[in-house]
């Protein structure tokens, strides 16, 4: 959700980082920002659960290497 949310509102994700346990929003916006960027018109709570797995998975591999790792990286990887 912090990541969509960041995106939406035009912010640099290449400096963010989740910070666990840290709440922001709320339980609807949450659920409305999963709908806008999930790709499917009606999703099931199915979809939607998959949905966000595979982001959390992603971005939490992302977080992880050294390669998106702005100190490591510098600017050689703008926006990669």
């Amino acid at each position: 959700f912090q990541y969509l949310k960041r995106y939406d509102q035009g912010c640099n994700l290449d400096t963010f980082c989740y910070e666990a346990h840290s709440v922001e929003g709320s339980p609807a916006e949450c659920l409305q920002q999963f709908l806008l960027h999930c790709g499917i018109t009606d999703p099931s709570w199915s979809e939607l659960r998959n949905f966000t797995w595979f982001l959390n998975v992603q971005l939490r591999d992302c977080e992880a290497s050294v390669f998106c790792n702005p100190d490591f990286v510098r600017d050689t990887l703008q926006g990669f």
